[in-house]
Parts: C-alpha cells; structure tokens; sequence
C-alpha cells in the first residue's frame, strides 16, 4: 500500500488523503450526510447499500464502535469518507475503534481529505459515483460513470421470517415488510405492543394474508424504488384488503408506486438529522432525521386517491401522504430517527391508533 488513498469522482476531480479501513478498492455511488453524531448507526442503515458515505461533520468514531446501537446486523455501506478519525475514543461503552471496526467488516474508507470542498461538488454537480483506491491511475472513469445499484434490496432484507415479541401486553400483529428494516422501527412497534413478523422483500401477498395481522407496515431500504416491481405488485395487491398500513422510505414510495404515482431522483438527496418538515394538515413544523436520494414527485400524486401529509421545508419536495380511500398514510422521513430527533414517533401511535389499538 502506498500509504495514500484517493478518492475519483466521475467528473475526473480526485482527492488525495489517508487509508481508513479495509484495504482494496470499491466504486460506489458517493453521498453525504450532514448528521453530527450517530456514525454507527449511518455505517448499518441498510438503505446505504452500494454507497459510499461521506461524514460532513470533520470528527468522526469519538465514542468508538458500541455494538447495541447497531440499525442493521452488519455495516452495509460500501465505503466510508471522513476528514479526520479519532484513533483514540473516549466513552464507558466503547467497544472498538472505528478503523478497526472497518477492516473487520472489509470496508476501505479514506480519511484526511477536504469533506467540505468534496460536500461543495455533489451539492452542485449532484450526486455521482466514484473509486476509493490506492493508485488513482487504476481508476477508468468510463467504468465509474457505469456502476449501478443492482437489487440491493434483495442482498439486505431478512432471508427468513422473525418474530419479535410485543413488550408488555401484546396488543396487535404487524406485518413488516422489510426492504431494509433499521431496528429502531422495530423496537418502536414493539414498546408499543405490537408482535412483530418480519417478512422477506419477496414475500407473496398471500402468505402475508394467512398472518391475517391486524396492520401492514412497510420499511425503510435502499436503491431505485422503481426497480422493485415484484413488491409494488405485492403491495398493489394487499391494498384490496385495506389493512392499516403506514409505509417509512422507501416503503413511502413504494406504496405510492403501488397506486400508480411517480418517483424521480434527487439532486444530491436528503440524508441527515436535521430536515424541516410541514405537516401540511395541521400547519406544524418538525425536525425530522432522513436518508434517501428519491422522492415521490408531488405532481404525480391523484388527487382522488391520496393527499400531501407533510412536505419538505427547504425545497419543498413530498415527505409523506396520506390515502383517502385506504386505511393507509407514509412518511419520506425517519420518525423512529436512530439518530437524531423523535419530534414525530407520535407516528407510530397513529399507526397505532389505525389498528384500533
């Protein structure tokens, strides 16, 4: 190894600075987030497969690695980009250091370079992919600009259905469709009562049927939301049946898909804990945490069939829905937010309240 580490963006523009993590190379589409703290649950949200993310804020891995706020099994980033890297953390739970934590898991990372110049470029070029490697001569830009997520959902959902008992009294079953669940929704259905089955992406309609659960909830996930047509079709489906149903992310834009609206890329995408939000019902404003690069178009959205429940403050893109003729809404935005702000967890007792619980 050279003892440097670059980083090519597809433009051609290319960052030199320090190895972190597992040695090798990776492309990967290049992203970043503006969260403060909460590293560890950013490196194992499964909606940042086949990304590479970059920490804005310039210290990173202060506390260490503290398994139990783990969002996922595994890190499911594919690289990871910060200014500077604490090699020396400071906190009664630590149990790793961040560098180290990396190469366990094999993800090559880099660190010492201008994350403010490098955040500058993707706000205005938008986001792109690019190469972390050791010889920035082995990157062929043509190969970079070609990389696409492909299926990611399939590589990260559960394999296998779980059950994850209710705290307390249990109160209703919920279906959760996992596309890429982060544990924190899970422990928020079940602190609520909820016996929770978590089913596989592929999971046909009819199985989820023979549950006969008393709510439908739809997770969070990475990649193109329209590239998943089987579970569009699913949803589709289970709608004739008018479970209570409330959708966070990806599965937002899913069960919009499913009704027939429309979703397109960002520019550079929301991903952070910091995002204003309109409930466009009541006129409040909330701080929501969020990590997505698509969006349903608000356009597309019939009229006849659902309405805008909240809207992003800043640029004004859709945040959530509610559907007029289903017992069903959705939300853009993280309201189980580990990390950042549980201004709207009040969603989850909604949901709550949809089941008659």
């Amino acid at each position: 190894m050279s003892g440097k580490r670059y980083l090519v963006l597809a433009n051609g523009k290319t960052f030199e600075g320090l190895p972190l993590g597992a040695d090798g190379e990776v492309i990967s589409e290049i992203v970043f987030t503006t969260a403060m703290t909460a590293y560890l649950e950013t490196l194992t949200d499964p909606s940042y497969k086949g990304q590479a993310v970059v920490q804005t804020f310039p210290l990173i891995g202060n506390y260490g690695i503290i398994e139990p706020d783990k969002e996922g099994e595994m890190p499911r980033v594919s690289g990871y980009i910060v200014r500077t890297a604490c090699d020396q953390p400071s906190n009664f739970r630590c149990e790793e250091v961040l560098d180290k934590y990396l190469k366990d898991n094999g993800i090559p990372g880099i660190k010492g370079i201008d994350t403010r110049a490098l955040t500058r470029v993707l706000r205005e070029s938008g986001t792109m992919n690019g190469m972390i490697c050791d010889d920035p001569s082995h990157a062929d830009l043509e190969t970079i600009r070609e990389y696409r997520i492909k299926d990611p959902v399939l590589e990260v959902t559960t394999k296998e259905k779980k059950i994850y008992e209710a705290e307390g009294e249990k109160k209703a079953v919920v279906a959760l469709i996992d596309y890429g669940v982060k544990y924190n929704i899970i422990r928020c259905l079940q602190k609520r009562g909820c016996e929770v089955h978590l089913m596989p992406a592929t999971t046909a309609a009819d199985e989820i049927r023979a549950l006969n659960p008393d709510g439908l909830f739809l997770s969070n996930g990475p990649g193109d939301p329209e590239d998943n047509k089987e579970q569009i079709a699913t949803i589709a489906e289970l709608m004739k049946d008018n479970y209570p149903t409330m959708g966070i992310c990806l599965g937002h834009q899913l069960l919009a898909l499913a009704h027939g609206f429309k979703t397109g890329k960002l520019h550079y995408g929301h991903r952070g804990a910091n995002h204003p939000v309109k409930n466009e019902e009541t006129g409040r404003i909330y701080i929501s945490s969020q990590n997505h690069g698509y969006e349903v178009l608000t356009d597309s959205i019939d009229g006849t069939l659902a309405r805008q429940l909240f809207v992003n403050v800043n640029d004004g893109s859709n945040e959530g829905i509610r559907y007029l003729k289903e017992n069903a809404f959705s939300v853009q935005f993280h309201p189980e937010a580990c990390g950042g702000p549980k201004d709207t967890e009040f969603l989850f007792d909604e949901f709550m309240k949809m089941m008659g619980r």
